[in-house]
């Protein structure tokens, strides 16, 4: 069997047998770590308004996604099977909203951002906060506009840690 970790750059979470391990963070050096993901959910006009407007039967959207997000950055670890239980010194949820187009339905644009110092960075902790804050968008309006959908999830920026500061190519 070929090893995973021998191919291109070394997939950090298998060992020299191709199985799957928690890589050892001990001698990583405890750095400020940030990173910052973003995400999109389009959804028709109507559901937009009742999300501006504070109309939505289910209260508050975008207060209510804004928590959920924090606390699945606090989850993370519980949720992919590899990632290290970290201490966040932040985490912060903020979204734009995106006008319509003559090709392009209404959108909430979600950045979430998260912070820690310590041997380990944070993307997976920004990659989730994003998803989950635009599931519970999704599961708060879904009873007025089952067809929005979330797309354009990725990491934009990380900083610290032995590989440095690295920003998303549009």
């Amino acid at each position: 069997m070929s090893n995973p970790a021998d191919a291109g750059s070394a997939l950090t979470h298998f060992d020299t047998k191709g199985d799957a391990h928690m890589v050892n963070i001990a001698g990583k050096a405890l750095t400020h770590r940030k990173a910052v993901a973003g995400g999109r959910i389009q959804m028709q006009q109507h559901t937009l308004d009742l999300i501006q407007n504070a109309q939505a039967a289910k209260g508050d959207v975008l207060g209510v996604a804004r928590v959920a997000g924090i606390m699945a950055a606090k989850k993370t670890s519980d949720l992919i099977p590899l990632c290290h239980p970290i201490m966040l010194t932040r985490v912060a949820i903020e979204f734009e909203v995106v006008h319509a187009t003559a090709t392009t339905l209404p959108a909430i644009q979600c950045l979430a951002i998260a912070e820690t110092t310590g041997g380990t960075g944070v993307e997976m902790e920004a990659l989730t906060a994003v998803q989950v804050t635009l599931l519970t968008i999704y599961d708060m309006c879904k009873a007025v506009d089952r067809g929005m959908t979330i797309s354009d999830v990725r990491l934009l920026e990380k900083k610290g840690g032995k590989s440095g500061h690295w920003v998303a190519q549009e």
